[in-house]
């Protein structure tokens, strides 16, 4: 083997180790947790906050922080038992506790003036990618401003619970709409923010949400194990944009809501069907496998084969881009500021999905043209760890593990 085929092997085999093992925290909780913030001004020198906080992450930082033992008894306790009532139930016992951690790290500024937050109503339990998220609402008594400043400093704290938190906010004042992404570098942001800020902040978190989401990784490193031709890889990878920037679009106007236990755990059989298709041509061929030719003489040089393989993809982004939009939390039909940040996002996501592919692909097309069987050792070691990831992630889902 050449000096330059032995090092696209060692470096194919170093990222598809490096993205599988960096899978494994994803089978415990998340790394990072996303906060929700709407906030309007339903009458003058008022600031109404609606916020969407983890139910499990809240009870454990609250609990810990205001050294409340039975929030943490009675709301571990809901949250195992999976019942939404018990949970709104608990958090109403010690609303103390919860609205006091909650308020020291998120506030509101008008004119350098911090506003003086009150509860308003009892807190709710809604779905959000799975897992149970409670939401609070406060009210800001605010003096009468040309702009306000919000900040988030929520989670992680000492119980060192999850990594990182991202506050997606949109917001409704000042004569102004628009959202921001905030997180432990960036923790504030002014309702006169610029164009370019806005852009860049919903950009990185499409980049970072790809990054951090390593189903969707592995789902991408499938159709790149199982692509022979930069046709082929061009073509999937257009088809799963195109699918999920449809349902993107769709999510942001309110016009399709599909419950996350559904989502969830048809993401996961994804990656296993398409990492698993790549692994049942290799076997159906056997010594011939490398031999493989997906490219027929059909229209745009495909086959019967591959036309289908490309219908899969396409129906499978479809699903992948409910849970793309799901990190965002779109609960506003026809909110154009959401669907601006949602465009700006999905932007993001493909940036990093077109970076995977250029570093990636090229090495195994090296690895194919060199050393055939070495290629094919490659792309099927891939496609068994993504598979084999994908059906332990599926019984997961499905069982509520």
């Amino acid at each position: 083997m050449s000096h330059v085929a032995r090092r696209a092997c060692a470096i194919v085999a170093a990222v598809a180790v490096a993205v599988l093992l960096s899978a494994l925290p994803a089978l415990a909780h998340g790394f990072t947790s996303v906060v929700y913030a709407d906030l309007t001004s339903p009458e003058a020198g008022h600031v109404s906050a609606k916020l969407g906080l983890e139910y499990d992450l809240l009870v454990v930082s609250a609990a810990d922080s205001e050294k409340d033992d039975p929030l943490f008894k009675e709301g571990t306790e809901a949250f195992d038992a999976g019942d939404a009532a018990k949970q709104a139930a608990a958090l109403d016992a010690h609303a103390d506790s919860v609205v006091a951690y909650v308020t020291k790290r998120f506030g509101v500024t008008a004119e350098g003036e911090a506003c003086a937050p009150a509860r308003k109503g009892d807190f709710t339990i809604e779905q959000r990618e799975g897992v149970p998220y409670a939401l609070l609402v406060l009210d800001y008594p605010c003096p009468p401003a040309g702009a306000h400043e919000v900040r988030s400093a929520l989670f992680p704290d000492s119980e060192e619970y999850v990594r990182d938190t991202k506050t997606v906010v949109t917001y409704d004042l000042d004569l102004r709409s628009g959202s921001a992404a905030l997180d432990a570098k960036h923790p504030s942001f002014s309702t006169q923010q610029s164009f370019a800020e806005r852009f860049w902040e919903f950009f990185k978190l499409g980049a970072e949400h790809l990054l951090t989401g390593i189903d969707h990784i592995l789902f991408l490193l499938a159709l790149i194990a199982g692509s022979r031709r930069l046709r082929e890889i061009v073509l999937a990878a257009t088809s799963f944009t195109l699918a999920h920037s449809v349902t993107f679009i769709l999510a942001a106007l309110g016009l399709v809501d599909v419950p996350s236990a559904i989502v969830e755990p048809i993401i996961a059989l994804s990656i296993a069907v398409v990492a698993g298709w790549h692994l049942w041509r290799l076997w159906r061929r056997r010594s011939h496998a490398t031999d493989i030719e997906d490219l027929g003489r059909g229209h745009l040089s495909l086959d019967r084969a591959g036309w289908t393989r490309l219908a899969v993809v396409f129906c499978f982004g479809l699903v992948h881009g409910l849970g793309f939009a799901s990190a965002l939390g779109i609960d506003q039909p026809l909110s154009w500021t959401l669907l601006w940040s949602l465009l700006v996002f999905n932007v993001g996501i493909e940036t990093v999905q077109l970076t995977i592919i250029i570093v990636v692909f090229p090495l195994l097309a090296l690895l194919r043209h060199r050393r055939p069987v070495a290629g094919l050792w490659a792309t099927g070691a891939i496609a068994t760890g993504v598979s084999v990831m994908g059906l332990v992630w599926f019984v997961q889902r499905v069982l509520g593990i």
